[in-house]
């Protein structure tokens, strides 16, 4: 399973795309997670359901300094072959 999130709030410049990047390292999920131009951050995480949910709720909450608004979701197709996690620019 695949989704995509889009995160809103004070979520840029507080290590938030770092501790997320751990967050899903830690749970074996691959993807990828980026700032967007308007201060959102999107992420974009493939695994099982359950570690998907884990991984939402890290979402809501973020690093200590982050304090996050709003976490929108869409479940997208899986992509093959995908093997790691990445902060992109």
């Amino acid at each position: 399973m695949r989704k995509r999130y889009t995160i809103k709030g004070k979520v840029q410049g507080v290590w938030y795309r770092a501790r997320t990047k751990e967050e899903a390292d830690n749970l074996q999920l691959t993807g990828f997670i980026r700032n967007l131009a308007g201060g959102e951050v999107l992420a974009e995480a493939q695994g099982d359901a359950e570690d998907l949910a884990w991984f939402e709720d890290w979402l809501k909450l973020g690093p200590p300094l982050a304090r996050v608004e709003n976490v929108e979701e869409e479940i997208l197709d899986a992509i093959e072959g995908e093997e790691s996690f990445e902060i992109r620019d």
